[in-house]
């Protein structure tokens, strides 16, 4: 279970970006985190996949204050980011099966692993190309796969269906929901309102704050 309560973050000296955000994230839900360009999904995003320190308030896991991205992977908390986050000089499966690997997966098993979620996000065909040559969409898609080849127990998104078309859109948003019926907690950071309609509850930031709009 990851909880804020009454949390501010900001950067270095810069002026605070987001004041008193308390929010728990719910085993099995599907939250969509909303706010115009701007508004601080980003900053609360790293805050609570450890990257960010809170100025103000807290930030725990399991009933343990979060202490950095370090602690954060302990606990299983997966972060996919705007920027992908992918090597460019590794292949689409590559990225899969590095990842899967480093967490002590055998490599036959995370090979099969990783045939499977490029499967399932239509990117068959694109497996043995380096990800520098994939298209923004395709990117996108490869990052989700392997956020969702983790298998957290927090799954934070970040603008992540930004460059898909409607039916890749719909095909990431079924796999985020299995996800949550798989008992993970899915944080999904998004300026689409229909997006944020397809999600059990919605947290919108604005000037600074905020607020529950559907809970």
């Amino acid at each position: 279970m990851l909880t804020l309560q009454r949390v501010s973050v900001g950067y270095g000296d810069a002026p605070t970006v987001l004041r008193d955000v308390s929010v728990t994230l719910r085993p099995g839900r599907v939250l969509a985190l909303t706010g115009s360009s701007g508004a601080g999904k980003t900053t609360l995003l790293n805050a609570m996949a450890g990257l960010l320190p809170p100025r103000d308030g807290t930030v725990t896991v399991d009933g343990q204050p979060l202490r950095d991205r370090d602690h954060a992977v302990e606990h299983r908390i997966v972060l996919v980011p705007q920027d992908n986050g992918l090597a460019p000089i590794l292949t689409a499966a590559e990225n899969l099966q590095v990842a899967l690997v480093a967490g002590g997966m055998a490599a036959s098993e995370a090979r099969q692993q990783t045939a499977a979620l490029l499967d399932r996000l239509g990117l068959s065909g694109q497996a043995d190309q380096l990800v520098e040559e994939l298209s923004g969409g395709q990117q996108q898609r490869t990052a989700i796969a392997r956020g969702l080849a983790l298998r957290g127990g927090v799954l934070l998104a970040d603008e992540v269906t930004s460059e898909l078309d409607a039916g890749n859109r719909q095909r990431v948003l079924d796999l985020l929901h299995d996800e949550a019926r798989r008992g993970a907690a899915v944080v999904f950071a998004t300026h689409d309102p229909e997006v944020a309609a397809a999600c059990e509850a919605e947290l919108h930031l604005v000037e600074g704050r905020a607020e529950i709009v559907r809970d």
